[in-house]
């Protein structure tokens, strides 16, 4: 019997969760994502040291260039290690607004291609807002494409669809999270509010011929990942592709094209904010991922300047 990690790739796309090279050259994704938080946790790794100092001087003073800096670097070695596209993260603290989000974007994209990587080896994530959703529209039609992250909603996953953008990450494990602190009680299997957010979004997608990827991600344990095996991607940690590596039993595909979906609804934007005010989860859950990227960034942007 194969590992499941093996099971799983026949019928879903593997992405690595991690800027750990050592882990990404064992277990051998074919993507790979990063965010502020995982950046930060690779700049205190002895092996970065070099790359925080090269950021540095790249940033001529600027701590917000030099983390993208920093950040494409990274994203630069990972690419070496994988045969498919880097994930590269905005700047948490820009999702509100279109406008800048662009510019960064498109700075991201300049510094990868200025290092040598093309433009469809890189995904921009962006923050599942109003404000990210309308700069990924502008940004896919300008020939980059985007991963739309802290998404919790099915709001947001209709809005994505609808402009259009490469692929996006329903967080799993973070929708999981605020159900059980709420309802007081465990989820496991199919009853997983998060497995079962993720299931909605891939039979809706599928069944109205949505071209955007779902790439499940945020996960906190092997079963929820079991329950979405078959979906297009996962984005999972090193320590459960690990578990998965080791784990020889059987895996059964779950997600397939072909099962029922709901119509095709479309949402302006009082459509949108009101459908997300709606749902508490998804509100409480967004603005929170926001705000702890936000954190994470200022953290790796203290580092560089106490290095300075």
């Amino acid at each position: 019997m194969t590992s499941k990690l093996d099971q799983l790739k026949q019928f879903t796309t593997v992405v690595a969760d991690t800027g750990d090279f050592d882990a990404i050259a064992r277990l051998k994704p074919v993507d790979a994502t990063t965010n502020p938080s995982l950046l930060l946790k690779a700049a205190a790794l002895p092996r970065h040291q070099a790359l925080l100092k090269q950021a540095l001087s790249a940033g001529q003073g600027d701590l917000g260039l030099a983390c993208d800096h920093f950040a494409v670097t990274v994203g630069q070695e990972i690419l070496q290690l994988i045969p498919g596209r880097i994930s590269t993260e905005v700047d948490a603290r820009l999702s509100f607004d279109t406008q800048a989000t662009l510019r960064r974007a498109e700075r991201l994209i300049e510094l990868y291609e200025q290092a040598g990587v093309s433009r469809d080896r890189v995904l921009i994530k962006v923050a599942s807002t109003w404000e990210g959703i309308r700069a990924a529209e502008q940004l896919e039609r300008a020939g980059i494409q985007c991963n739309l992250t802290l998404l919790f909603s099915f709001a947001q996953a209709q809005a994505c669809a609808d402009a259009g953008v490469f692929l996006i990450s329903p967080f799993v494990g973070r929708i999981y999270d605020w159900y059980k602190m709420a309802e007081g009680r465990d989820y496991i299997g199919a009853e997983d509010p998060g497995v079962q957010s993720v299931t909605r979004i891939y039979n809706y997608y599928k069944a109205n011929n949505y071209a955007t990827v779902v790439m499940g991600a945020s996960f906190r344990n092997l079963g929820q990942i079991e329950q979405l095996a078959g979906c297009d991607r996962l984005t999972i940690s090193p320590d459960l592709l690990q578990q998965l590596s080791d784990d020889q039993g059987a895996l059964t595909r779950k997600l397939a094209p072909g099962a029922a979906g709901e119509a095709c609804q479309s949402l302006d934007e009082s459509q949108f904010r009101w459908a997300l005010n709606e749902d508490a989860m998804a509100t409480e859950k967004l603005a929170e991922g926001i705000r702890l990227f936000a954190r994470d960034q200022e953290k790796l942007e203290k580092l560089l300047a106490d290095r300075a």
